[in-house]
């Protein structure tokens, strides 16, 4: 059975492998209880965006065995939200990250470390 955690570890996984800049995994447990982690990342494109989510929720959907709950795209792409219940990720372009700046809307959750080997 695969945590919360291993599920958010793999994900962002797939989201280094595909290219995926600025990865960042916040622990939310203690701040919200809309899921246990966000997962946050930028894509350099519109079609780069879609091409990590549609990575991470095949992935994570045939791999680890987590449903996808909802899968919600913003402003033409440029935001795309995906939420497997105990992980939500957002995959942004870089101006639309910086716009919403998720990682000050929730400072107070832990960032969790990811190192990826090669």
């Amino acid at each position: 059975m695969n945590t919360p955690k291993d599920i958010a570890m793999y994900a962002a996984k797939v989201l280094s492998d595909h290219k995926g800049l600025g990865i960042k995994l916040l622990e939310v447990t203690d701040v919200t209880s809309i899921a246990d982690y966000f997962l946050i990342c930028t894509g350099t494109s519109n079609t780069h965006v879609k091409t990590l989510c549609d990575s991470v929720e095949e992935a994570v959907t045939d791999k680890m065995g987590e449903e996808l709950l909802h899968r919600e795209g913003h402003r033409g792409g440029t935001w795309v939200l995906l939420d497997f219940g105990c992980l939500v990720v957002h995959v942004f372009t870089n101006e639309t990250r910086e716009f919403y700046d998720l990682e000050r809307l929730w400072n107070d959750a832990k960032e969790v470390p990811l190192t990826f080997e090669e």
